[in-house]
This record gives structure tokens, C-alpha cells and sequence, in this order.
């Protein structure tokens, strides 16, 4: 892997936002301060989608804004589209959401932090789980 990135996996962030002492969570604190992180448009969705407050939901956007942030290119959704017929062929259907971090985290040379196993069956990515 070219950084240290990590673009963690929605699950990592509701640990670490709800004050859970996890592996998760801890390993997310833990790069938030050397500043190894970034987020992207799905996590970003997941997140908010599942906000129960206002108060909860500045206190998310306020804790995302400062990373950076990976965008789908058109290149990259075709990308997308490949890995999910090849994980398919391969008897894999991972969820649309995943397909998408993956394929991010693969371009931009970054490790997933997650607890979903199935990122282990991506060729290539490396998946931290905390």
C-alpha cells in the first residue's frame, strides 16, 4: 500500500461516534489523530440515514467535513461495475454500498477498517479490522 489511508467502513464510524470502546473505534480515533483518514459520498449516506437528532446529526457532519473525500469519476463506477461481476462470477455479491468503498479504497491506495468480512474476498484490498 503507497499511504497509511484508511477509509473506514460505515460500522467503524457508528462505533466511534456513539463513544463504543471498541477495536473499531479505537483504531479509527487513533488514525483521526495522525490524520490518516478519509471518508466518501456512501459512508457519508449510510451515516446521515441513520441520524436520530439534530444535535446527532451536526455532530457527524461537523465530525466528517474536515477529511478528505473521495469521489466516484466516471472511471471509477465503470471500475465498480467490473469488480461486481468479477466478485459475482466468483459466487461474492457484496452490497452495492461495499462495492463502491472498495473500489475507492483500491484506487486511492487505502485500507478498508471494517468488521464485514466480506471485503476479504476484494483481490487487492487490504482491510483493517481494528
Amino acid at each position: 500500500m503507497a499511504s497509511n489511508r484508511i477509509l473506514p467502513d460505515t460500522c467503524a464510524w457508528i462505533d466511534f461516534f456513539r463513544g463504543r470502546s471498541t477495536p473499531l473505534a479505537d483504531t479509527l480515533g487513533e488514525s483521526l489523530l495522525r490524520l490518516d483518514v478519509v471518508t466518501c459520498g456512501v459512508v457519508l449516506y449510510e451515516l446521515l440515514q441513520g441520524i436520530r437528532n439534530p444535535r446527532e446529526e451536526e455532530y457527524v457532519k461537523n465530525g466528517l467535513q474536515a477529511l478528505s473525500y473521495l469521489e466516484m469519476t466516471q472511471e471509477l463506477w465503470g471500475g465498480a461495475a467490473k469488480l461486481s461481476l468479477q466478485l459475482r462470477a466468483s459466487g461474492h455479491t457484496l452490497p452495492f454500498s461495499d462495492i463502491i468503498i472498495a473500489t475507492l479504497a483500491l484506487h486511492h491506495d487505502c485500507a478498508v477498517l471494517t468488521i464485514d468480512r466480506h471485503f476479504d474476498v476484494v483481490p487487492g484490498l487490504i482491510c483493517l479490522k481494528g
